[in-house]
C-alpha cells in the first residue's frame, strides 16, 4: 500500500511542508509527523535525506536563513535613495516576514537546534536575527558614508535597537503595522538625521 506520492525535489517539499505546518500550527506544532504529512510522503523520505529531524530543522533554518541575504542586497542597494526610515521600514517589514519570525522561536526552544547552528554558523548568532542584524548594520553604515546620518552615528546602538524592536514588534502580529515600524525606526533614527550635515 503506498504511504505517499513521490517526491522529486524531495528536500525543497519538505522544506515548504515544514514551513507551512510552522506558519499553521507555530513552533509546538512543528513535528517529523506533520511534516511528511503535510508533504504527502512516507516518514522514511525524511530520514532518507536527513540524519534525523534535528538534522532537518538545521538545514530548514540554514536555508531561509539563506534567502534573507537577497533582501540584504536589496536593502544596500537603496542607500542613497528614498529616505532612510523609508528604506529601513521597508526592510525590516521584508526581513521580519512570516516565516523568519516563526522560525525564531523554534530556534529558541529547541537546543539541540541551537546547538547545531552554532556549529554550522559558528560566532553567527542567531540564525534570522544575525541575517537582520547584518543587513540593518551594512546599510547604515553605508548610509553613514554617503552623509546621511551623521558620521559620528554608533551603528551597532542603531542596528540592535533597530532589530530587536523590530522583532518585538512582529512577535506580536497585530502590533506591526507599517505605521509602528515606522514610528520605531523614526524614534531610533532621530538624533542621527537630525545632526547630519546639511
Amino acid at each position: 500500500m503506498p504511504t505517499g506520492v513521490h517526491l522529486r525535489d524531495a528536500r525543497q517539499q519538505l522544506f515548504d511542508a515544514a514551513e507551512r505546518v510552522l506558519l499553521r500550527d507555530g513552533a509546538n506544532g512543528l513535528t517529523s509527523r506533520a511534516v511528511t504529512d503535510e508533504a504527502a510522503c512516507a516518514k522514511g523520505v525524511l530520514h532518507r535525506h536527513f540524519a534525523d529531524f534535528d538534522a532537518f530543522l538545521a538545514e530548514l533554518v540554514l536555508d531561509r536563513a539563506a534567502q534573507l541575504d537577497a533582501q540584504a542586497r536589496a536593502l544596500r542597494e537603496t542607500a542613497g535613495t528614498g529616505t532612510v526610515t523609508d528604506n529601513l521600514t521597508a526592510a525590516l517589514t521584508t526581513l521580519f516576514g512570516p516565516v523568519p519570525v516563526a522560525i525564531i522561536p523554534l530556534i529558541t526552544f529547541r537546543d539541540e537546534l541551537r546547538a547545531r547552528l552554532r556549529q554550522a554558523t559558528p560566532g553567527g548568532g542567531i540564525a534570522i536575527l544575525a541575517q537582520a542584524t547584518t543587513a540593518v548594520t551594512a546599510y547604515l553604515a553605508d548610509e553613514r558614508e554617503l552623509g546621511r546620518i551623521a558620521a559620528d552615528a554608533d551603528i551597532d546602538s542603531l542596528t540592535l535597537s533597530l532589530v530587536g524592536g523590530g522583532h518585538l514588534l512582529f512577535a506580536d502580529r497585530d502590533a506591526a503595522t507599517t505605521s509602528t515600524v515606522d514610528k520605531l525606526v523614526t524614534t531610533v533614527l532621530a538624533d542621527v538625521l537630525q545632526r547630519r550635515p546639511r
